[in-house]
């Protein structure tokens, strides 16, 4: 048996096994490697445009979750472009602070409504500083975090708790504890107990409105001196301009904001109270903390893509905009899957300006191995989408484009189910989660294409939870 649509990714899986032999895992995000795809169809992007991205062999995609999550205004945003590339005709770092780091502060305060701020070039960093100040302020070293959440940070703080906890000391993994998200006694507990520095969480990541309980977990903090963190990384300027925190009214200690910041330009941010952030300035007569300080931290043209992206935002309503487009996302996907007989099997999740989709076996139970069948249909039929998370390029004939796609490929989906096993219709192995101990794959049985497109059978391996 030969796929018709083997060719179609022949450069881009020779730029991958090269790339393999130079780049640890082929890229420098693990969102982003190609054990996060279907096998055969690696998709190296050479350019994007609004919605859509193409990739090395030619091929054009609508893409969702652009920049897992850091684009909120398509790609190539020609404002925000021109903004960066006019301070970049004046040079991108210098010696000493340029005029544009107390505009891009300023633009940042006046939305998000802090004491101040503290930018740098990625969220790890900023949620990591976050935890120093606390431990700083308050003379304690357990960090306490919400363990439903799955990622807070790069560092060993965050890492240790995970599956992928090689190289960090065992004396590092005991400072972190975790706590479920939604139980306030469980929250209370770990606070009784461990006497934590800090407590880092998002606040929320479905369509449900935290308030009631993020203020309880904040009160519960201040009780007992344990600073409050609040990642936004995800839903600051996709929830609304102010994030999370501005649309339920949150009154965290100290906020961390990167993504969607600057519309895919590297800026993330370290935002809360005067006299917590003081103590990383020069105006204070605590012992220094080592705040944040990179020599990229500033890069002139970064900030200035920040400053007119946050323009975009409070003035033309982007999340109300991505709210709007992901609804009419969402009831086109529901109605292809109804459609289809299939929506007990395929359907989305989350806020609509942040929709994942879900996908299940026969039995009703998530599958990964049905996950990237679903992947590898779409992405045939011109869909690169590892979420549904939406842009504001994302037009009505876009999702109506996509809407297209989800049928076709729910087609397969259904002989799948039928035949009681993806063997026959996925080609490679499964995608894989992130967060595994052993970077060995995760399958069942499935077809596997050779070089040159024939299909021959996999062997069967053990099933081993997913992390």
């Amino acid at each position: 048996m030969t796929d018709p649509d083997f060719g179609r990714f022949a450069q881009s899986r020779d730029h991958q096994r090269h790339a393999h032999c130079l780049i640890p895992g082929g890229a420098h995000t693990y969102a982003k490697g190609d054990d996060q795809m279907p096998e055969w169809m690696p998709v190296v992007i050479d350019r994007g445009k609004g919605s859509h991205v193409w990739d090395i062999d030619g091929n054009r995609f609508i893409e969702y979750g652009q920049g897992l999550r850091a684009v909120t205004l398509g790609h190539a945003e020609p404002r925000v472009n021109r903004a960066a590339t006019e301070w970049i005709a004046r040079g991108a770092n210098f010696t000493r602070p340029a005029r544009v780091e107390l505009e891009a502060a300023e633009a940042f305060l006046d939305l998000v409504g802090a004491d101040c701020v503290k930018f740098t070039k990625d969220g790890s960093s900023a949620t990591t500083a976050a935890v120093k100040v606390a431990r700083a302020a308050t003379g304690r070293d357990v960090v306490a975090i919400c363990e439903d959440h799955p990622f807070l940070s790069q560092d060993d703080w965050f890492i240790g708790t995970t599956p992928m906890d090689a190289g960090i000391p065992d004396a590092v993994k005991r400072l972190t504890v975790g706590f479920p998200y939604g139980d306030l006694g469980a929250l209370v507990e770990v606070l009784d107990t461990h006497r934590p520095a800090c407590v880092v969480m998002e606040a929320v990541r479905d369509e449900s409105d935290p308030g009631e309980y993020i203020r309880a977990c904040i009160a519960a903090c201040r009780e007992r001196g344990v600073v409050f963190v609040l990642d936004e990384m995800i839903t600051g300027f996709r929830w609304s301009e102010r994030g999370v925190q501005g649309l339920f009214e949150l009154d965290p200690d100290l906020s961390t904001f990167g993504k969607a910041l600057a519309n895919g330009f590297s800026v993330s941010a370290l935002a809360g109270r005067r006299d917590l952030l003081e103590a990383g300035g020069l105006d204070t007569d605590r012992d220094r903390l080592f705040l944040l300080s990179a020599t990229h931290g500033a890069e002139t043209h970064a900030l200035a893509a920040a400053i007119e992206a946050m323009r975009i935002a409070r003035d033309e309503d982007v999340a109300g905009q991505l709210m709007r487009q992901g609804a009419r996302l969402r009831e086109a996907v529901r109605e292809v899957t109804e459609a289809a007989g299939l929506g007990a099997f395929v359907g989305t999740a989350g806020r609509d300006c942040n929709l994942v989709f879900s996908t299940r076996d026969l039995d009703g139970h998530a599958s990964q191995l049905f996950r990237t069948l679903f992947l590898q249909e779409l992405t045939r039929r011109g869909v690169l989408a590892p979420s549904f998370v939406i842009t504001t390029a994302h037009t009505d004939d876009v999702i109506d484009q996509t809407a297209e796609a989800v049928a076709g490929a729910l087609e397969v989906y259904g002989r799948a189910l039928d035949a009681g096993s993806v063997d026959g219709f996925l080609l490679g192995r499964p995608v894989q989660p992130v967060f595994r101990k052993k970077a060995g794959t995760v399958w069942t049985s499935v077809s596997r294409p050779s070089g040159d497109g024939a299909v021959s059978e996999a062997p069967r391996i053990r099933t081993t939870p997913h992390a």
